[in-house]
This record gives structure tokens, C-alpha cells and sequence, in this order.
């Protein structure tokens, strides 16, 4: 199984969101998970993962399948191979679950990220893995369902984590 994660914040709440699914290429999910949070860390400018990383674990508890991969929005590995938000992760699931990065904007100094362009979109993702060569992250991201620059199901759990908001 697959994993796409996601959390959103407002008004001292927060929502973390997993969309499961089979294959990278699908463009539907097997299930959708939602997990409320009500108390998290403030965010540190360099330490992203302190307000992240519990909300994700919380909403991947509830997930019953064994998972291949994990598919965060963010760095995995920060400048000069610093663990972000999915080492952190990749460290957390007991390192037996590969945890890909997805990130939407360039962060100076992380030389392991892969630029890809998906669709027709000219700003690049950036793509980092732990537990699977990058090179390999980057091709599976490219496989990902969707024609724009987010696959399918990444913006599919960012609207289920906002939605979550809402409950």
C-alpha cells in the first residue's frame, strides 16, 4: 500500500489527512483517513518537523495495511544530508518504510533533492527519499496520476487534510 500525508493548521487546530492507494499510477484511493489534532508545536523556522511529524504519525496509526511507501509534502533531507520532516519520519515508521519527499518550493542547500517537471508546469518539484534511491522517488513521482504539476492524490490528501478543518 501507499500512502499520501498531509496536515493543514487554523486557529489553533489541526488536521492530518492519508490517502491510501495500489499503484503509483492510480488516480483514485482505496481509503482516506482524517485525524484531528488539537494540540501541536508552534513552528521553528528549521525545526518544521517538531509541528508535523506528530499529526502524521497520528493519522498513519490508523492505517491497517502494511505500507511500501510514505509521500510527504516536504524534504526529506535538508542541506548537507540534515534529516527534514521524512527522515524523521523514515526514523519514526522503524526505517522499514521508504518515505519520498515531495517538495513544492526549492530550499537552498539541499543538493540531494531531484528537480522533476510534471505536466506542463515549468517550476519543478523536488524530490527526496529515504529507504529508496532518489532517482527511483523521482521516476515514481513522475508516474503519479495527474496531468498538473501535484499528482492526483497528494492534492487529494491537502483537500482532505483541510476539510478536516472544517469537522
Amino acid at each position: 500500500m501507499l500512502a499520501c500525508v498531509d496536515v493543514a493548521y487554523r486557529d489553533g487546530e489541526a488536521a492530518a489527512a492519508c490517502v491510501l492507494f495500489h499503484l503509483w499510477e492510480d488516480g483514485t484511493s482505496a481509503c482516506e483517513l482524517l485525524e484531528k489534532i488539537r494540540h501541536f508545536a508552534a513552528y521553528r523556522p528549521g525545526e518544521f518537523y517538531r509541528r508535523e511529524l506528530p499529526p502524521l504519525l497520528a493519522v498513519l496509526r490508523k492505517v491497517r495495511e502494511p505500507l511500501e511507501a510514505v509521500i510527504v509534502d516536504g524534504y526529506v533531507w535538508l542541506d548537507n544530508g540534515k534529516s527534514g520532516l521524512g527522515a524523521r519520519l523514515h526514523g519514526e515508521l522503524g526505517r522499514s518504510v521508504s518515505v519520498i519527499g515531495v517538495a513544492k518550493n526549492h530550499y537552498v542547500g539541499a543538493d540531494l533533492a531531484i528537480p522533476i517537471l510534471r505536466g506542463r508546469s515549468h517550476r519543478p518539484l523536488y524530490v527526496t527519499a529515504a529507504g529508496m534511491d532518489a532517482e527511483t522517488a523521482a521516476r515514481r513521482v513522475m508516474a503519479m496520476h495527474g496531468a498538473n504539476r501535484i499528482p492526483t492524490l497528494m492534492k487529494r490528501a491537502d483537500s482532505l487534510a483541510r476539510r478536516g478543518l472544517n469537522l
